[in-house]
């Protein structure tokens, strides 16, 4: 698909930038406000969208057992040499269908992904993700907000619309977060996270 390749592109393209820009931040500084939701260990983890690996080489820091789905080769490279010997088990696979992915997971992390989705893939991602979950299961997803980029496919997309398809999906809400200013300091963009549980 032309779009799919657009954004692979991009991120592709600037893989070894973003393995500098991304690590910069650490995973409890991003997610501080959702860590107070995670499960004890021992637990599995789905990290969708692992980027260069920051945040499941955390949550395998943390012991848990993390599965960490990328379709860029490019920053699945860059994940493994940043995180050598984390433990996690790096694969490709994207969203809405992410073959061959078997739950059931206690977590399933979704940190900037979620707005690269079409409307209409939106729904049927929420149902894959809510059938990875074990009962009881945590959904967390952050949100970027404010005027999507030119340089590729995103949309700003609300806490409530997320909420609103998780409820579809058999998924409570547990909690949504207004993050404020961007971490890594771009003036147009903020950030929501959503908190959504299984059963």
């Amino acid at each position: 698909m032309e779009r799919t390749t657009g954004v692979r592109g991009y991120y592709a393209e600037s893989a070894e930038r973003l393995g500098r820009v991304y690590e910069s931040v650490s995973f409890e500084v991003v997610h501080g406000a959702l860590l107070d939701l995670l499960p004890d260990t021992p637990a599995r983890v789905l990290d969708v969208g692992a980027g260069t690996g920051r945040d499941a080489a955390a949550l395998a820091g943390r012991g848990y057992t993390v599965d960490a789905v990328e379709p860029v080769a490019e920053l699945r490279r860059v994940a493994e040499r940043l995180h050598p010997g984390s433990g996690v088990t790096w694969r490709a696979g994207a969203l809405p269908e992410i073959p061959g992915v078997r739950g059931p997971y206690e977590v399933v992390l979704l940190s900037a992904v979620w707005m690269h989705l079409l409307p209409e893939e939106r729904p049927v991602a929420m149902r894959r993700l809510a059938g990875l979950l074990a009962p009881g299961g945590l959904l967390l997803i952050t949100l970027r907000r404010g005027e999507p980029p030119a340089d590729r496919l995103m949309f700003d997309i609300p806490p409530q619309e997320v909420a609103g398809h998780g409820a579809q999906a058999g998924l409570r809400l547990l909690r949504t977060v207004a993050e404020g200013a961007d971490r890594l300091g771009r003036e147009a963009v903020h950030w929501n996270a959503v908190a959504l549980q299984l059963g």
